[in-house]
Protein backbone atom coordinates (compact mmCIF):
# COMPACT_ATOMS: atom_id res chain seq x y z
CA UNK A 1 0.00 0.00 0.00
CA UNK A 2 1.87 3.33 -1.24
CA UNK A 3 0.98 7.09 0.11
CA UNK A 4 0.39 7.70 -3.18
CA UNK A 5 -3.56 6.86 -2.70
CA UNK A 6 -4.06 9.98 -0.97
CA UNK A 7 -5.60 8.12 2.24
CA UNK A 8 -4.42 9.78 5.58
CA UNK A 9 -3.17 7.44 7.55
CA UNK A 10 -2.33 9.04 10.09
CA UNK A 11 -5.74 9.84 10.43
CA UNK A 12 -6.77 6.78 10.47
CA UNK A 13 -4.07 5.39 13.14
CA UNK A 14 -5.32 8.40 15.45
CA UNK A 15 -8.56 7.19 14.81
CA UNK A 16 -7.60 3.16 15.85
CA UNK A 17 -6.14 4.64 18.68
CA UNK A 18 -9.22 6.48 19.76
CA UNK A 19 -11.34 3.30 19.23
CA UNK A 20 -8.87 1.21 21.32
CA UNK A 21 -8.86 3.56 24.44
CA UNK A 22 -12.65 3.09 24.75
CA UNK A 23 -11.49 -0.20 25.87
CA UNK A 24 -8.31 0.61 27.35
CA UNK A 25 -8.06 3.82 28.57
CA UNK A 26 -4.55 3.06 30.17
CA UNK A 27 -3.68 1.96 26.77
CA UNK A 28 -0.69 4.28 26.56
CA UNK A 29 0.79 3.22 30.00
CA UNK A 30 1.09 -0.21 28.93
CA UNK A 31 2.80 0.47 25.76
CA UNK A 32 5.06 2.86 27.76
CA UNK A 33 6.25 -0.20 30.86
CA UNK A 34 6.69 -2.29 27.72
CA UNK A 35 9.14 0.22 26.02
CA UNK A 36 10.75 0.94 29.70
CA UNK A 37 11.47 -2.89 29.90
CA UNK A 38 12.40 -3.38 26.46
CA UNK A 39 15.37 -0.52 27.35
CA UNK A 40 16.20 -2.14 30.40
CA UNK A 41 16.86 -5.58 29.03
CA UNK A 42 17.90 -5.31 25.76
CA UNK A 43 18.80 -2.01 24.90
CA UNK A 44 17.41 1.29 22.83
CA UNK A 45 18.36 -0.34 18.97
CA UNK A 46 16.12 -3.70 19.50
CA UNK A 47 15.79 -6.10 16.79
CA UNK A 48 11.90 -6.39 17.74
CA UNK A 49 9.16 -8.57 16.54
CA UNK A 50 5.75 -6.90 16.47
CA UNK A 51 3.44 -9.90 16.66
CA UNK A 52 0.08 -9.62 15.67
CA UNK A 53 0.69 -6.04 14.85
CA UNK A 54 -2.10 -4.48 13.30
CA UNK A 55 -1.62 -0.84 12.00
CA UNK A 56 1.65 -1.06 13.97
CA UNK A 57 1.02 0.86 17.14
CA UNK A 58 3.87 -1.00 18.97
CA UNK A 59 6.04 -0.38 16.23
CA UNK A 60 5.40 3.37 15.76
CA UNK A 61 5.91 3.80 19.46
CA UNK A 62 8.96 1.63 19.70
CA UNK A 63 10.67 3.94 16.55
CA UNK A 64 9.38 7.18 18.30
CA UNK A 65 11.24 6.27 21.46
CA UNK A 66 14.02 4.25 19.79
CA UNK A 67 14.76 5.89 16.41
CA UNK A 68 17.91 2.78 15.69
CA UNK A 69 15.70 0.28 16.34
CA UNK A 70 14.25 -1.89 14.16
CA UNK A 71 10.65 -4.05 13.70
CA UNK A 72 9.03 -7.08 11.97
CA UNK A 73 5.15 -6.65 11.93
CA UNK A 74 3.16 -9.48 11.34
CA UNK A 75 -0.47 -9.93 10.69
CA UNK A 76 -3.24 -11.73 9.03
CA UNK A 77 -5.71 -9.01 8.84
CA UNK A 78 -5.59 -7.43 5.17
CA UNK A 79 -7.18 -3.93 6.50
CA UNK A 80 -4.82 -2.97 9.37
CA UNK A 81 -1.94 -4.18 7.35
CA UNK A 82 -3.24 -2.08 4.81
CA UNK A 83 -2.79 0.94 7.39
CA UNK A 84 0.35 -0.15 8.82
CA UNK A 85 1.92 -0.37 5.04
CA UNK A 86 0.70 3.47 4.50
CA UNK A 87 2.11 4.29 7.90
CA UNK A 88 5.41 3.04 7.39
CA UNK A 89 5.69 3.17 3.46
CA UNK A 90 9.48 3.90 2.94
CA UNK A 91 10.52 3.35 6.42
CA UNK A 92 13.52 0.57 5.99
CA UNK A 93 13.24 0.22 9.78
CA UNK A 94 10.14 -1.80 8.98
CA UNK A 95 9.38 -4.65 7.62
CA UNK A 96 6.33 -6.03 7.48
CA UNK A 97 4.97 -10.08 7.14
CA UNK A 98 1.83 -11.43 6.10
CA UNK A 99 1.43 -14.70 8.30
CA UNK A 100 -1.42 -16.67 10.37
CA UNK A 101 -0.22 -17.40 14.00
CA UNK A 102 -1.75 -20.58 13.94
CA UNK A 103 -0.18 -21.55 10.91
CA UNK A 104 2.97 -23.95 12.07
CA UNK A 105 4.83 -22.64 9.27
CA UNK A 106 4.62 -19.14 9.87
CA UNK A 107 7.96 -18.36 10.88
CA UNK A 108 9.51 -19.28 8.43
CA UNK A 109 8.19 -16.04 6.27
CA UNK A 110 9.88 -13.89 8.73
CA UNK A 111 13.48 -12.12 7.65
CA UNK A 112 15.79 -13.00 10.69
CA UNK A 113 15.55 -15.85 12.93
CA UNK A 114 15.76 -14.39 15.97
CA UNK A 115 14.83 -11.09 17.67
CA UNK A 116 15.94 -8.99 20.97
CA UNK A 117 12.11 -8.54 21.79
CA UNK A 118 9.04 -9.72 20.64
CA UNK A 119 6.10 -7.85 21.58
CA UNK A 120 2.10 -7.88 21.27
CA UNK A 121 -1.05 -6.60 22.71
CA UNK A 122 -4.20 -6.95 22.82
CA UNK A 123 -4.14 -9.41 20.21
CA UNK A 124 -3.90 -13.24 21.40
CA UNK A 125 -6.58 -13.56 23.72
CA UNK A 126 -7.95 -14.77 20.40
CA UNK A 127 -6.45 -18.42 20.61
CA UNK A 128 -7.18 -20.73 22.60
CA UNK A 129 -5.18 -22.65 25.52
CA UNK A 130 -3.33 -25.10 23.24
CA UNK A 131 -2.14 -23.06 20.21
CA UNK A 132 -1.80 -20.40 22.07
CA UNK A 133 1.11 -22.76 24.21
CA UNK A 134 1.98 -23.66 20.96
CA UNK A 135 2.76 -20.11 19.67
CA UNK A 136 4.72 -19.80 22.70
CA UNK A 137 6.88 -22.57 21.93
CA UNK A 138 7.47 -20.96 18.18
CA UNK A 139 7.97 -17.40 20.35
CA UNK A 140 10.83 -18.84 22.60
CA UNK A 141 12.62 -20.45 19.40
CA UNK A 142 12.45 -16.75 18.10
CA UNK A 143 13.87 -15.19 21.16
CA UNK A 144 17.87 -14.76 21.68
CA UNK A 145 19.26 -15.96 25.05
CA UNK A 146 18.61 -12.59 26.95
CA UNK A 147 15.88 -11.34 25.09
CA UNK A 148 12.22 -10.89 25.77
CA UNK A 149 8.54 -11.74 25.63
CA UNK A 150 5.92 -9.29 26.28
CA UNK A 151 2.07 -9.67 26.26
CA UNK A 152 0.04 -7.11 26.98
CA UNK A 153 -3.91 -8.59 27.04
CA UNK A 154 -6.63 -9.44 29.34
CA UNK A 155 -5.73 -12.10 31.37
CA UNK A 156 -8.77 -13.43 34.20
CA UNK A 157 -7.70 -14.51 37.28
CA UNK A 158 -10.79 -17.01 37.66
CA UNK A 159 -10.18 -16.83 41.74
CA UNK A 160 -11.56 -13.47 42.32
CA UNK A 161 -15.15 -13.65 40.87
CA UNK A 162 -16.75 -10.61 42.99
CA UNK A 163 -13.49 -8.42 42.46
CA UNK A 164 -13.75 -9.26 38.47
CA UNK A 165 -17.91 -8.02 38.19
CA UNK A 166 -17.58 -5.24 40.41
CA UNK A 167 -14.56 -4.13 37.72
CA UNK A 168 -16.57 -5.20 35.08
CA UNK A 169 -19.67 -2.97 35.62
CA UNK A 170 -17.30 0.07 36.83
CA UNK A 171 -15.65 -0.06 33.26
CA UNK A 172 -18.36 -0.60 31.47
CA UNK A 173 -20.84 2.32 32.95
CA UNK A 174 -17.69 4.38 32.11
CA UNK A 175 -17.17 2.85 28.35
CA UNK A 176 -21.39 3.53 27.95
CA UNK A 177 -20.45 6.69 29.19
CA UNK A 178 -17.94 7.51 26.43
CA UNK A 179 -19.90 6.30 23.68
CA UNK A 180 -22.76 8.48 24.61
CA UNK A 181 -19.93 11.58 24.59
CA UNK A 182 -18.97 10.36 20.69
CA UNK A 183 -16.11 7.43 21.55
CA UNK A 184 -16.44 4.38 18.77
CA UNK A 185 -16.56 1.38 19.68
CA UNK A 186 -15.11 -1.96 17.37
CA UNK A 187 -18.58 -1.90 15.57
CA UNK A 188 -18.33 1.12 14.57
CA UNK A 189 -14.86 1.72 13.46
CA UNK A 190 -15.39 -1.37 11.08
CA UNK A 191 -17.90 0.03 9.40
CA UNK A 192 -16.32 3.21 8.84
CA UNK A 193 -13.47 1.52 7.26
CA UNK A 194 -15.53 -0.73 5.23
CA UNK A 195 -17.18 2.78 3.65
CA UNK A 196 -13.51 3.73 3.01
CA UNK A 197 -12.53 3.55 -0.78
CA UNK A 198 -9.09 2.41 0.17
CA UNK A 199 -10.21 -0.36 3.05
CA UNK A 200 -12.86 -1.05 2.05
CA UNK A 201 -11.83 -4.00 -0.10
CA UNK A 202 -9.30 -4.87 2.76
CA UNK A 203 -11.96 -4.91 5.04
CA UNK A 204 -14.10 -7.54 3.33
CA UNK A 205 -11.38 -9.97 3.39
CA UNK A 206 -10.79 -8.87 6.99
CA UNK A 207 -14.25 -10.06 7.96
CA UNK A 208 -14.27 -13.53 5.30
CA UNK A 209 -10.98 -14.38 7.47
CA UNK A 210 -12.15 -13.60 10.77
CA UNK A 211 -16.12 -13.11 10.97
CA UNK A 212 -17.10 -10.33 13.26
CA UNK A 213 -15.26 -11.18 16.28
CA UNK A 214 -13.39 -14.26 18.02
CA UNK A 215 -12.32 -14.65 21.58
CA UNK A 216 -10.26 -17.62 23.17
CA UNK A 217 -10.01 -18.98 26.56
CA UNK A 218 -8.25 -15.77 28.25
CA UNK A 219 -6.35 -17.98 30.66
CA UNK A 220 -4.44 -16.48 34.39
CA UNK A 221 -1.72 -14.72 34.15
CA UNK A 222 0.00 -18.04 35.92
CA UNK A 223 -0.88 -20.21 33.74
CA UNK A 224 0.66 -17.77 30.58
CA UNK A 225 3.96 -17.95 32.87
CA UNK A 226 4.09 -21.60 33.67
CA UNK A 227 3.76 -21.92 30.12
CA UNK A 228 6.33 -19.52 29.01
CA UNK A 229 8.68 -20.91 31.56
CA UNK A 230 8.13 -24.68 30.24
CA UNK A 231 8.66 -23.18 26.73
CA UNK A 232 11.80 -22.21 27.46
CA UNK A 233 11.78 -18.70 29.23
CA UNK A 234 13.85 -18.18 32.32
CA UNK A 235 11.76 -15.81 34.21
CA UNK A 236 8.13 -14.97 33.54
CA UNK A 237 6.41 -12.45 35.82
CA UNK A 238 3.79 -9.42 35.49
CA UNK A 239 5.95 -5.67 35.23
CA UNK A 240 2.39 -3.99 34.83
CA UNK A 241 -1.03 -4.32 35.47
CA UNK A 242 -4.64 -2.85 35.65
CA UNK A 243 -8.16 -3.55 37.41
CA UNK A 244 -8.56 -5.74 34.23
CA UNK A 245 -5.01 -6.41 32.00
CA UNK A 246 -1.46 -7.40 32.72
CA UNK A 247 1.83 -6.95 30.85
CA UNK A 248 3.44 -10.62 31.43
CA UNK A 249 7.16 -10.29 30.58
CA UNK A 250 9.15 -13.82 30.25
CA UNK A 251 12.76 -13.20 29.84
CA UNK A 252 14.85 -16.18 27.53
Amino acid sequence: MATSTGTDWAAWQESWDRQQEWYMPDREERFRIMLDMVEALVGTAPRVLDLACGTGSITARLLRRFPEATSTGVDLDPALLAIAHGTFDGDDRVRLVTADLKDPGWTAKLPYDSYDAVLTATALHWLHAEPLAALYGQIAGLVRDGGVFMNADHMIDETTPRINAAERVQRHARMEQAKRDGALDWADWWRLAAEDPVLAEPTARRFEIYGEHADGDMPPVRWHARVLREKGFTEARPVWASPSDTLLLALK
